[in-house]
């Protein structure tokens, strides 16, 4: 249950704090005084959108913080699985910047809105005016049989079938577009292939290929120039190499002489081993130019084949080219092995469709099962809140598979003898959409673990005798659930086991709303005022008493 309140510089609120009481609370106040506010400041902890602009003071930062007692509800698996540790007083709390950027924290672990809205929505209802339109639509009314009927697990098994069936059944459709498109491109791609595939392409070959022939379209003259330079190092007559050794020999006889010219011999003998080692290697050099014109054309044509695939690939290497090759390849293959693919993907579309129609079944079948008793509970109470004509009947209908199931639910209802049940929507009018907003809620309370009900003004449009039994309803209610509510209704008001009372305060240059426990007088005073004006007699005042001590 909500075991304390705290709202800071929200809206018209400065701070504001209560601590409800386990069993029914009651608030009430002026139309305007700030109790829509509160129940806004409440939906942040239920994970709704936050605004910078509903800063009472804009210059500091607003905090929602609501404590829960959790002691007895079985909660601790639900924090487990969000990876949030669990105690029995759980502190939910919303800040909003003055930059309008809001985090969320539960036990002091900031969380995202995703995992705020699965752990709240699991600790507080709310119910508002806008619930009693959303009863109309077909939407709330399954989520109602299915709440009563425990489908949780029933349809969460459903909703990952289902998911699984979506995934297969487009993961089908795309490899069916995708195999229209291989297969109109197969032709192509294989022609493309082919003459790729025939050049037997060879990685680092344009380079070696270019370098061979720039040696053979210039063989005569590189011959000339390597023979030239030979002659020049090694000839009969006088060469390079023969000076060299006589240099190497004088230096060897003046070391001999002098032990400190050694370093100066040493190092013309390795310069003469190099000069040696050059002219061989520019021997070799000239005798492998190969002056084969043969040779040249096929380097050439070579060359032209790997610049035109180049070009017309628009690439400027053969790794690229390879690469290309490659990729095409696979394409090719898998085109050759679409039947295989196309056959195992439909195979999984249609395994995951009948286990998703399986599941659907089974929970369409337990929906099927509670119509009957929710008619019947429903119907009881309706009577009870005073529409004794009322008839109302539950229609299942079979519709494709949606994310909810195979199932259409359509309350049918009729306020009046002879009137045939028709859709809700069509026939409620607010008092009867009130009533039976309170009646679903009532009987669907024991079916839910919820700590704690808000109820805001669920008793429009009704009064008298029937205010006073949905006030019994409300208070049976609170024995296993802690119950908010918000009325109008002093009927509703005096059943209570603590009363809040909403006001505004003009008496600073800003207008505050603020909350109060009322004590037993005021609460009379309260009660009397609601039902007499602000001046009750004392008539009035013995009436309220007397109601408050009867509840």
């Amino acid at each position: 249950m909500l075991s304390n309140l705290l709202i800071k510089n929200y809206a018209l609120i400065k701070q504001l704090e209560m601590t409800p009481d386990p069993g029914l609370n009651i608030i009430t106040g002026e139309t305007g005084a700030g109790k829509s506010i509160m129940l806004g400041a409440i939906g942040l902890l239920l994970g709704n959108r936050a605004d910078a602009k509903s800063l009472f003071d804009s210059s500091e930062k607003c905090i929602i913080e609501g404590t829960f007692n959790l002691a007895g509800y079985d909660m601790a698996p639900n924090f487990e699985e969000e990876n949030l540790d669990f105690s029995d007083d759980c502190i939910i709390r919303r800040e909003i910047s003055v930059s309008g950027k809001s985090r969320a924290f539960i036990n002091d672990t900031p969380v995202n809105l995703e995992t705020l809205r699965k752990i709240s929505s699991q600790l507080l209802d709310i119910h508002s005016q806008h619930d009693s339109v959303m009863l109309g639509t077909n939407e709330f009314q399954l989520r109602a049989v299915d709440a009563f009927a425990g489908n949780a697990d029933l349809l969460a098994d459903y909703q990952l079938r289902f998911q699984q069936y979506k995934d297969a059944a487009r993961a089908l459709e795309h490899l069916r577009n995708e195999a229209s498109r291989l297969r109109r491109e197969f032709d192509f791609d294989q022609f493309l292939f082919q003459e790729i595939n025939a050049a037997s392409l060879v990685a680092g070959e344009q380079d070696s290929l270019e370098q061979e022939l720039a040696i053979l379209e210039n063989a005569v003259e590189i011959r000339e120039r390597l023979q030239t330079a030979y002659t020049y190092l090694d000839s009969p007559e006088g060469s390079v190499l023969e000076l060299l050794k006589m240099a190497v020999n004088s230096l060897a006889q003046a070391a001999r002489l002098v032990p400190t010219y050694n370093a100066l011999h040493q190092r013309a003998q390795s310069a003469l081993i190099e000069l040696r080692d050059l002219t061989d290697e520019i021997d070799s050099a000239n005798a492998s130019v190969d002056l084969d014109q043969n040779r040249t054309e096929i380097v050439r044509e070579r060359l032209d084949l790997i610049y035109l695939l180049l070009k017309k690939h628009q690439l400027t290497t053969i790794d690229e080219l390879i690469k290309l090759e490659d990729t095409l390849q696979k394409k090719l293959n898998t085109v050759l092995n679409l039947d295989e693919d196309l056959a195992a993907a439909q195979r999984k579309a249609e395994s995951t469709e009948k286990a998703m129609l399986e599941s659907a079944k089974k929970l369409s079948n337990k929906r099927h099962k509670v119509t009957a008793q929710i008619e019947s509970l429903l119907l009881e109470r309706l009577i009870e809140l005073g529409i004794p004509n009322a008839s109302l009947s539950i229609r299942i209908n079979e519709i494709p598979a949606s994310s909810n199931g195979i199932d259409s639910v359509i309350f049918l209802f009729s306020g009046n003898k002879g009137v045939a049940p028709q859709e809700l929507r069509q026939v409620a009018s607010g008092g009867e959409f009130s009533r039976l907003m309170m009646v679903i809620k009532y009987i669907l309370a024991d079916k839910r673990k919820l700590p704690t009900i808000i109820f805001d003004e669920i008793d429009t449009g009704v009064s008298g005798e029937i205010a006073k039994k949905m006030a019994k309803m409300m208070h049976n209610m609170a024995e296993k659930h802690q119950i908010i509510a918000i009325t109008h209704l002093h009927q509703i008001a005096s059943s209570g086991n603590s009363h809040y009372f909403v006001y505004k305060d003009h008496s600073s240059e800003k207008t505050v709303s603020k909350i109060k426990k009322l004590s037993m007088n005021e609460r009379i005073m309260e009660i009397a005022q609601m039902i007499g004006g602000h001046n009750p007699s004392e008539s009035v005042l013995d009436n309220a008493r007397e109601m408050i001590q009867k509840n």
